[in-house]
């Protein structure tokens, strides 16, 4: 593929990303709105910002031409979307973003295949970096703009809206992304050696791999020290902090725009010294963070500032640990490695939100007497947002370490398909 198509494509499955990332974004700031709504606690706002990936997609997604897979899972991601404007209570919320996670986690494992599947190893970070600024647009644009729509309208209508642009995508995906079907071609060649094993074998062989093993590891607890707390910062932001509702579109704003600057730095960075390094530099400095902001909350540091920080230090593990992920697999197993870390990264991302919702508890009740419709309503304080903080910080002090392991098997696993040619690996070496 040629450089031009090659960033083209990068470019729309960005877009891709943008949608389904402002699926499951979308929800945790808009928490407290229909948390009062709903007359849902506070203090479990987490469980309804959960949703679980789906497994059986991951059996089956290395079949298909990435192009048709894509399509079909934003189409059912759009559905998904959409059921949770509709919902009615705790339980409703729950079951729709549970449907949408089902779509939507082998979509971005579908997303991600496809750009390991076109971009040479040693550009794939910067690749995967400008991929992952979907984060930062949907910070800067949808997040806000979905808590505006809110505003003028209801906690429904940026689920329609969003369910209307799912679907915007999955036409984007099917008429500018170009049939790719070279895992396919790798399977009918072993089929036609006598070589194909069951989906299942497969799987199992998948899985028994230490390399594997120790990414899924550190992918699970990853996810499950981010959304520990994640889940929870709009209501401690407005709560514990005393920031405004009214300008809470803004913290996503500046935030957004901080990771749109740094992420694809952050991506040369991987590619220049290895995911290990700029893991252990941003769990570092995430830990500084949550620190400062949410275990002795240092008074003179302004929110903006702390919001800011924590989103570019996430961004800066995510990116390193994203471009490690895509090393491990190969092409012929991609979708479904991807589709699995995923599932896991979704799994561990519901059991942070949803231990979180046990560890915390609320001062002074929920609303209490104060109208559901006022703007600015003051949202109670939580209680226990330290212990769960100290939780997060334990689990970014182990996965720099996983990676470190993660990294050295990928270069002894290179070398030897190599047959230790000293341009085996694309790697950076590990000190």
């Amino acid at each position: 593929m040629s450089p031009t198509l090659e960033r083209r494509l990068v470019a729309i499955i960005a877009f891709v990303q943008f949608v389904n990332i402002l699926d499951f974004m979308m929800v945790m700031p808009l928490g407290p709105d229909f948390a009062c709504s709903l007359h849902i606690p506070v203090s479990q706002l987490g469980l309804a910002a959960a949703a679980l990936a789906g497994f059986a997609g991951g059996w089956v997604l290395d079949r298909y031409d990435r192009r048709t897979a894509l399509t079909f899972l934003l189409v059912g991601l759009a559905l998904g979307t959409a059921a949770g404007g509709l919902a009615n209570g705790l339980g409703a919320l729950v079951a729709a973003r549970v449907i949408a996670g089902a779509f939507g986690g082998p979509a971005t494992a579908v997303a991600m295949a496809i750009v390991s599947d076109v971009v040479p190893v040693e550009r794939r970070g910067q690749a995967l970096g400008t991929v992952m600024m979907a984060f930062a647009v949907a910070s800067v644009l949808g997040v806000p703009a979905g808590l505006e729509l809110a505003r003028l309208g209801s906690w429904h209508t940026p689920f329609f809206a969003l369910g209307a642009l799912c679907l915007l995508a999955a036409g984007a995906a099917w008429r500018f992304v170009p049939s790719l079907r070279g895992h396919i071609e790798a399977r009918e060649e072993r089929q036609a050696r006598g070589d194909d094993p069951s989906t299942l074998s497969e799987f199992a062989s998948l899985l028994r791999r230490t390399t594997t093993q120790r990414m899924l590891v550190a992918a699970a607890l990853s996810n499950f020290g981010l959304f520990i707390l994640v889940p929870n910062l709009a209501a401690f932001t407005q709560g514990n902090l005393q920031y405004p509702r009214s300008k809470l579109g803004l913290l996503y704003l500046l935030g957004g725009i901080a990771s749109f600057v740094t992420l694809r730095p952050f991506g040369r960075l991987v590619d220049r010294h290895g995911s290990f390094k700029v893991s252990l530099a941003g769990s570092v400095l995430s830990i500084a963070v949550i620190l400062a902001s949410f275990v002795y909350v240092v008074p003179w540091i302004p929110v903006p500032a702390m919001f800011l920080g924590f989103m570019v230090c996430n961004g800066l593990r995510n990116v390193s640990m994203q471009t490690l992920s895509t090393k491990v697999p190969s092409a012929t197993e991609r979708a479904r490695f991807m589709s699995l870390g995923s599932m896991i990264q979704h799994a561990f991302s519901a059991l942070g939100a949803f231990v979180s919702s046990r560890m915390l508890g609320v001062v002074g009740g929920e609303f209490g007497e104060v109208s559901c419709t006022q703007h600015d309503r003051p949202v109670p304080a939580l209680i226990g947002i330290d212990r769960v903080s100290m939780v997060s910080i334990a689990t970014m002090v182990v996965v720099p370490w996983i990676l470190r392991a993660v990294e050295r098997d990928v270069l002894r696993e290179s070398a030897e398909r190599d047959e230790g040619s000293p341009k085996a690996s694309t790697v950076a070496p590990v000190e």
